[in-house]
C-alpha cells in the first residue's frame, strides 16, 4: 500500500481523498494555488505545497509543478480528483513515467474514452447499445445532412473530444442543422482545440442514467448500481439519486452487468461511470468518465463501499475484495449540488462566508470544505458543497431532505440552496417523473411569469 498521496486537486473533492487516505493510515500532500493557501484540505494535510498562483493553467493544470511537489514531498502515488488532470491522458503518462503510481485508469483508457466516436465505437463492438448517429466525426455539413436525414430529426450534433455540456447543438430540421454544425464546430475548437464534430438521434425525454463501476489489475470487475442524474441545467448536473426512480429491477440488473462486463473486456483499471440515456425502456451509452465522480456519494450511500478507499486500493495492485453477489443495494440517496451562485440568475457569487452551519442527524453526509471566515475564490468552479441524504425508502429521503435543506446554513455568498428548497417540492420530481429536460422547462416557466 502507498506510504504518501499527492492530491493534485481542491475544494472537497480534495478533503474527500484526505480523508480516505487517513482511515486508510496513508499521509497526504496537498498542492495549492496562492488563493487556496488557508483551504481546509491545506490545513488538515501532513504537507502542502504551493504550486502557482491563482489561475488554474498556472497552478492546478501545471504539471512540471505537481510532478515537482511529489518528488520533493516523496509521495508514492498521486490522485488527481474531479476535474483539472483527472482525464487528461498526457498527465497520467507523465506521471507513470516519472516513477508515481497514478490512482485512475490507464493513460490508453483515459484517451480512448475521452474520444467520444472512439468510445462508442469501442462499446459497440463489446455488446453495449449506442445512439442512432454517424459512424465517426463528419467531414462536412453535406454529410450531417444526409445522416440527419438517415435517422430522422431532432439530432443533436456533439464535439468528438466534448464533455460538460460544450460544443453540443440541437437541430430540428435542415435549416436549423446547418447552423448547429458551424455553432458546434466553433465551440468545440475553442473549448477542446479540435473542431471534429459528430451527429446523433436527439431522444426527446430521456432520462440521464449512469453505472458506477470498479475493476483492479487482475481481470475483475464489478458495478454498484445506477444513478439517475437527469435533474441538469445547460447540461450541468444539479441533483443525483440512486436508485432511479425510473428504472426497474430487471432493467437495473440488465444494464449494471452489461456496464460490469463491458468494463472487464476494456482490461479497465479503476473507477469508472458508463454514462447511458434511457427512453422507452432502451438504454444508449453515450460516454464513459474515466475519473471519480462527483456524484458518487449517493453510490457509497447506498452500498456502504468507500468508493475513494477502493480506487486508492487497486491502483496499488490490490484485487478486488469481494464478488457482484456480494455487493447489497440498500435504501435512497439524493444528493444536492450546492454551488456559490444566485439561486436565479445563477450568476457566480465569491466571496467571504460569514455563516455556515452544516445540516446533521440520521442519514445526513455533507462534503464541503467551507467553515465560518473562509472566502470563496472567483476563480474556480462554482461547487461548494455536496449535501447527501439517505433514507430507507425514497419517500422517507425526500422528507429527510427537506428538513436537512431547511437547516443549511450558508451567509455571506449567494447559493444555489433556496432552488434545491423549491425543486424537492415540485410534484414532477416527488413523483419521480422527471428527465433531461425538465429543469430547463421549469426554470423557463418561472422566467416567463
Amino acid at each position: 500500500m502507498f506510504e504518501k498521496v499527492l492530491i493534485a486537486n481542491r475544494g472537497e473533492i480534495a478533503l474527500r481523498i484526505h480523508r480516505a487516505c487517513r482511515e486508510m493510515g496513508i499521509q497526504t500532500v496537498a498542492v495549492h494555488s496562492t488563493a487556496d493557501a488557508d483551504a481546509m484540505h491545506v490545513r488538515l494535510a501532513d504537507e502542502s505545497v504551493c504550486i502557482g498562483p491563482p489561475p488554474a493553467r498556472d497552478s492546478y493544470l501545471n504539471i512540471p509543478a505537481i510532478l515537482s511537489a511529489a518528488a520533493i514531498t516523496g509521495a508514492d502515488a498521486i490522485h488527481p480528483g474531479v476535474g483539472f488532470m483527472s482525464e487528461k491522458a498526457q498527465f497520467a503518462e507523465m506521471v507513470e513515467e516519472h516513477g508515481f503510481a497514478f490512482i485512475g485508469p490507464t493513460a490508453e483508457h483515459i484517451r480512448m474514452m475521452g474520444d467520444k466516436v472512439v468510445a462508442k465505437h469501442t462499446v459497440q463492438s463489446l455488446g453495449l447499445p449506442v445512439v442512432p448517429g454517424s459512424d465517426g466525426p463528419m467531414d462536412s455539413l453535406d454529410a450531417a445532412i444526409a445522416i440527419a436525414r438517415d435517422i430522422g430529426y431532432p439530432v443533436l450534433v456533439k464535439a468528438a473530444a466534448g464533455g460538460g455540456g460544450r460544443g453540443m447543438k440541437v437541430a430540428r430540421n435542415p435549416e436549423s442543422l446547418r447552423e448547429a454544425y458551424q455553432m458546434a464546430r466553433g465551440e468545440a475548437r475553442a473549448a477542446f482545440g479540435n473542431d471534429q464534430v459528430y451527429i446523433e438521434k436527439f431522444l426527446q425525454r430521456p432520462r440521464h442514467i449512469e453505472i458506477q463501476v470498479l475493476a483492479d489489475a487482475h481481470g475483475n470487475a464489478v458495478h454498484f448500481g445506477e444513478r439517475d442524474c437527469s435533474v441538469q441545467r445547460r447540461h450541468q448536473k444539479v441533483l443525483e439519486e440512486a436508485p432511479s426512480p425510473a428504472l426497474n429491477d430487471g432493467q437495473r440488473h440488465k444494464i449494471g452487468m452489461l456496464a460490469a462486463e463491458t468494463t472487464a473486456k476494456l482490461g479497465y483499471r479503476g473507477v469508472g461511470t458508463m454514462e447511458f440515456l434511457f427512453e422507452d425502456g432502451n438504454f444508449y451509452f453515450i460516454e464513459m468518465n474515466t475519473r471519480l465522480q462527483v456524484e458518487h456519494p449517493v453510490t457509497e450511500m447506498i452500498t456502504g463501499i468507500d468508493l475513494v478507499r477502493e480506487q486508492i486500493r487497486v491502483a496499488a495492485g490490490a484485487p478486488l475484495g469481494y464478488q457482484q453477489s456480494d455487493l447489497q443495494f440498500d435504501g435512497h440517496a439524493i444528493e444536492c449540488r450546492v454551488n456559490a451562485e444566485h439561486p436565479e440568475s445563477f450568476a457566480p457569487s465569491p466571496g467571504r462566508v460569514q455563516s455556515y452551519h452544516a445540516p446533521g442527524g440520521l442519514g445526513v453526509r455533507v462534503d464541503s470544505a467551507l467553515y465560518d471566515g473562509y472566502i470563496v475564490p472567483p476563480h474556480y468552479d462554482s461547487l461548494i458543497a455536496k449535501m447527501i441524504v439517505y433514507g430507507s425508502s425514497r419517500n422517507e429521503c425526500l422528507m429527510r431532505l427537506r428538513r436537512a435543506l431547511d437547516e443549511f446554513v450558508i451567509g455571506g455568498i449567494e447559493t444555489t440552496l433556496p432552488l434545491h428548497q423549491r425543486l424537492v417540492a415540485e410534484v414532477d420530481f416527488i413523483n419521480g417523473d422527471y428527465d433531461i429536460h425538465w429543469l430547463e422547462h421549469l426554470l423557463a416557466g418561472s422566467e416567463s411569469r
